[in-house]
């Protein structure tokens, strides 16, 4: 009986249900075909990274070429090894990106919040001007971004690397979107109940917006760990210089220019960290990017 009136109830307040066009077989199977071409165009690339990176390089600089190599060697990555403190660099990487995507959660997350829940005076020309400042190009603020770096002395440093990349506005205008779509009687409920506003961030807002934050950190890591000439520029030591650095050099280094299937290995070396990235948070990435632009 009680489900019977939950049925009824239910069905009385949502409305008679709508239903779904059907699809024809011949149409579910051109959406897969078209889905897995798609996937192969995009993958094919990171096939011929990895095969050869695990060819010989006679294979690998032969015409025709052969995406298949007849036997698979580790020879490149030894000479890949040899040529380049990877697992410094390796960890250079880890180090700059991971830095990076922690000081901008929280710097992001901060800012974001005071521009979707606080009203004060002058928020939306604050916005306003935050959104336009996202139109300047990076390489437009290169040369004074470095003189301020320099006169710091952190040339050659972590800290010259992280903090000119600690926040960022395409991350602030992602978490604010975010957060509009909260609804407000949270905010009002935590106020009569005496919490402040660092109670109703930590504790409120900030666990309803794990989506959306790990969407942002995913960005942020990836877009950091592929950075090229911003590590470029501020590093000239291997002890700093980050892995994507150190590969763009080894075309040039003092022991001659690398062989393609050496580039290859350290190209492959270089994908593999975000590919087991996404696959750990991909859920949460997908609906973290859904979510976050439902409302605006």
């Amino acid at each position: 009986m009680t489900v019977t009136m939950t049925e009824r109830l239910t069905t009385s307040a949502v409305g008679p249900r709508r239903r779904r066009p059907r699809t024809s077989l011949w149409q579910r199977g051109g959406v897969m075909i078209a889905l897995i071409a798609l996937t192969v165009v995009t993958a094919f690339p990171i096939l011929v990274v990895a095969l050869s990176a695990f060819s010989p390089e006679a294979e690998v600089n032969s015409w025709p070429p052969s995406l298949v190599p007849s036997q698979l060697t580790i020879a490149n990555f030894v000479e890949l090894a040899e040529r380049l403190p990877v697992i410094q660099q390796s960890w250079n990487s880890l180090v700059f990106a991971g830095a990076v995507t922690g000081c901008a959660l929280v710097l992001n997350a901060l800012a974001a919040y005071a521009l979707a829940r606080i009203d004060f005076r002058g928020k939306t020309v604050i916005f306003t001007i935050l959104i336009a400042t996202m139109m300047i190009p990076f390489q437009a603020l290169l040369i004074p971004i470095y003189q301020m770096v320099s006169g710091l002395g952190w040339v050659n440093t972590f800290l010259g690397l992280v903090i000119p990349r600690a926040a960022d506005v395409a991350g602030i205008f992602l978490l604010r979107q975010f957060f509009v779509s909260l609804p407000r009687d949270l905010d009002s409920a935590a106020r009569i109940d005496g919490a402040g506003e660092v109670r109703i961030f930590w504790s409120i807002i900030l666990p309803n917006a794990k989506p959306a934050l790990l969407t942002m950190a995913l960005f942020h890591f990836v877009g950091n760990w592929n950075d090229l000439l911003w590590p470029l520029i501020m590093t000239s030591d291997s002890e700093v210089r980050p892995l994507t650095a150190g590969l763009a050099l080894l075309t040039g280094s003092a022991t001659g220019a690398a062989p393609y299937s050496v580039m290859m290995a350290g190209a492959l070396v270089a994908i593999l960290p975000l590919v087991v990235l996404y696959l750990l948070i991909q859920r949460k990435f997908i609906e973290g990017v859904a979510l976050t632009g439902m409302k605006g």
